[in-house]
Formats: structure tokens, C-alpha cells, sequence
């Protein structure tokens, strides 16, 4: 696996490149880079039972590649049953390796195996040029021994760019591989 690390990381060197040249960018300072990618997983109660809660973190782990921080409810919402401090997720930040390595898996592994895709939306950049990416089921992810999943959870994943704008950070995106959708008729 770690060999296909090192092709996404040549491929994103090439991609800024291309990036670049498209673009007439001189300073390579000034090119869009991957900073970072954030994974979040809403859990609600469950991580109030200590079984669950050992089970999603297990998970999580296994999806990112490292151990998630426990969010914890900042503000309290009757509506929802959640009171200030009370555990409400999951989220991790991955860098450097780790990041490569989860990016490579979510483009080459993990989109194609769900069902009827047709490339994910090239409408979810901000004004930076974060992407964030939803996903309605965390089973879609090899790691995951569905036998063992009581229910599937959403994951949110942002990929974060740094001196980005979201014209520049979909074109480097897109070269890096991501599969958008095509424009519809």
C-alpha cells in the first residue's frame, strides 16, 4: 500500500504542475496545495454506551487510519436531548502520509464501490477552497466488518487546501483523480 502513497504524491506533483501552467502561476508559493483532510462522524448517543462507543471508535480508527477525539456538545438543545459536554461525535485530522494514503483509498477504492455513482458534486467548495464531501454510510469503506455494524453512521470529509480558490483547487483535484460528475444536459 505504501507504494500507491508515493504514485498519488507524484500524481499531485504533476497535478500542481498542470495547475500551474493552466493558471500562468510563477510562484510555486502561491499554488494550491493539500493541507489537510478532516474526517467527522456524528454519533449521537451512541457513544454514551460504552460497547457502541468502543465499536465506532474501532471503526473510525480503521477508516482513518489514526484515533479520533471525541467531540463533545457545545451548547445544550432540548429538542435534540443534548446537553452541554455530552459526547456527539467523532473527528480526526489527517496529515502528510496518512492523508495521501486516505485520499488514495477514498479515490480509487472507496467512491467506486457505491452504488449508481456518477462522480461526486463539483458544487462543494467554499471560498477557500475546501471540498467537503458527505457520505451517508460509513460500511462503504473496506475496513468495515458490516456483521459487526449495528446501523451506518455519515462521515463528512473535507479536504483542505491551502492558497486555494475553488476554480484552482477543483482543477488540482480533478487531475489528482477525483471523479466529478460531468456536466448534465
Amino acid at each position: 500500500m505504501a507504494n500507491t502513497h508515493i504514485q498519488l504524491r507524484d500524481k499531485y506533483k504533476d497535478a500542481q504542475k498542470s495547475v500551474a501552467k493552466d493558471f500562468d502561476i510563477k510562484n510555486p508559493m502561491a499554488l494550491p496545495r493539500l493541507e489537510k483532510i478532516v474526517v467527522n462522524m456524528g454519533t449521537g448517543e451512541k457513544l454514551r454506551d460504552r460497547s457502541k462507543k468502543e465499536a465506532l471508535l474501532k471503526d473510525f480508527s480503521s477508516i482513518t487510519g489514526q484515533a479520533p477525539k471525541v467531540q463533545q456538545a457545545r451548547i445544550s438543545v432540548a429538542g435534540f436531548g443534548i446537553r452541554a459536554g455530552q459526547p456527539v461525535g467523532l473527528t480526526t485530522t489527517l496529515r502528510n502520509e496518512r492523508m495521501y494514503s486516505f485520499l488514495d483509498k477514498l479515490i480509487s477504492i472507496v467512491l467506486p464501490r457505491l452504488r449508481d455513482f456518477r462522480g461526486v458534486s463539483s458544487t462543494s467548495f467554499d471560498k477557500a477552497g475546501n471540498y467537503t464531501l458527505g457520505m451517508s454510510e460509513h460500511t462503504i469503506f473496506p475496513e468495515i466488518d458490516l456483521a459487526t455494524v449495528d446501523r451506518p453512521h455519515g462521515l463528512e470529509i473535507t479536504i483542505v487546501m491551502k492558497n486555494g480558490d475553488p476554480e484552482k483547487s477543483f482543477k488540482l483535484l480533478e487531475y489528482i483523480g477525483m471523479p466529478f460528475k460531468k456536466d448534465e444536459e
